[in-house]
């Protein structure tokens, strides 16, 4: 067996039989998750909590237990965490390091193919989702707090713009790319303002919709959501939009030939049929009408964080080479610009549905 010094960790949850294995599972990018096997009736997923990004571990477990207890008593099958045994709690910590326990699910498998078809299934998986919770009796925080407030990405560019931190804003196509975002911040910012006036409730949302954040089984039917620490109150356009500014990419968010980019309408059609279907017992028509505006808002909000944080002097995001994040800016200013130049398609296209 590999890994013996996580045996004292397990050993404060109430798992069932001996443990015979641990090796590394998946390729996350946030937590470090292992394969635990035992002798018992089930294997598990051993997770370290990422308490750099996620700095109230008790919040992001207490949204999670919330969720997955309110999915279970409607008879849909989700994670199921297991407790410890000295607190009850769905996560053990040292004071240093958090760690949890699920059950691993037998026979399920993820997919990684941005297809129209898959991304169908994303859409009913992530509506079906959206909707068993629209109901939640609990009241659930935020994990990352303004994770998806373009109101504060906003506020954050133009702080980055005001300081220069290392004057790059004497760089005439920093200038251009500022003058092509800035005319669109008012509309851009609209989710914020229906939401003060009113107009736009908050929902329990994913936050995180990506294809290989569902399980499904042999057949190739959906088992349940997985993946779920962004799980929180936010905007549906939050779990839209968000898909479709990855899945939608004719090509990677930082491939430099900007005239390959393209938002596919084959993806965003299969992707809105798909959620529709699912989400129409909760939608509202606000929400509704402006799944073309979602679909327009993730690419531009991350073209301002990538932008922001190359004018900081890539202080936040990873990068490869020093234009990285100028490269990310100008492929996401493309892909806004060419989801803005669908909308007229994309409102034809919900409507008929």
């Amino acid at each position: 067996m590999q890994h013996e010094e996580l045996l004292p960790i397990i050993a404060n949850f109430a798992i069932k039989g001996n443990v015979t294995e641990i090796k590394p599972l998946g390729n996350g990018l946030i937590n470090d998750t292992l394969l635990v096997k035992t002798d018992g009736p089930d294997n598990y997923v051993l997770q370290r909590i990422n308490n750099a990004i996620f700095k109230d571990v008790e919040l992001l477990q207490h949204n999670i237990d919330c969720a997955t207890a309110h999915i279970r008593r409607k008879g849909a099958m989700t994670l199921t965490f297991i407790p410890c045994k000295a607190t009850g709690k769905t996560y053990w910590t040292d004071g240093e390091k958090y760690w949890r326990v699920s059950v691993f699910i037998k026979d399920a498998f993820t997919y990684e193919t941005v297809n129209p078809e898959y991304s169908y299934y994303a859409g009913k998986a992530f509506g079906e989702f959206e909707a068993m919770l629209a109901d939640i009796p609990d009241k659930l925080g935020e994990t990352i707090p303004d994770f998806h407030n373009m109101e504060l990405r906003a506020r954050q560019l133009r702080e980055a713009v005001e300081a220069d931190a290392v004057g790059r804003m004497a760089e005439p196509e920093v200038k251009a790319i500022l003058a092509d975002l800035l005319p669109y911040e008012e509309e851009m910012c609209k989710a914020e303002r229906l939401y003060r006036e009113g107009k736009l409730p908050k929902r329990i949302c994913h936050c995180d919709t990506k294809v290989n954040n569902m399980m499904f089984d042999a057949k190739g039917n959906i088992l349940c959501v997985i993946d779920l620490d962004t799980l929180m109150p936010s905007f549906v356009f939050s779990d839209f939009g968000d898909f479709l500014r990855t899945a939608a990419n004719a090509v990677a968010e930082d491939d430099p030939a900007i005239d390959k980019v393209d938002f596919k309408m084959d993806i965003f059609e299969a992707f809105a049929k798909g959620y529709i279907e699912s989400a129409k017992v909760f939608l509202t028509p606000i929400e509704k009408e402006n799944l073309p505006y979602a679909a327009c808002l993730f690419p531009y909000m991350q073209a301002v964080r990538f932008f922001a944080d190359y004018i900081n002097g890539d202080t936040y995001y990873k990068i490869k080479y020093p234009e990285h994040n100028l490269v990310r800016t100008r492929n996401q200013v493309a892909l806004f610009h060419s989801a803005l130049s669908k909308v007229p398609q994309m409102k034809a296209y919900i409507e008929s549905l």
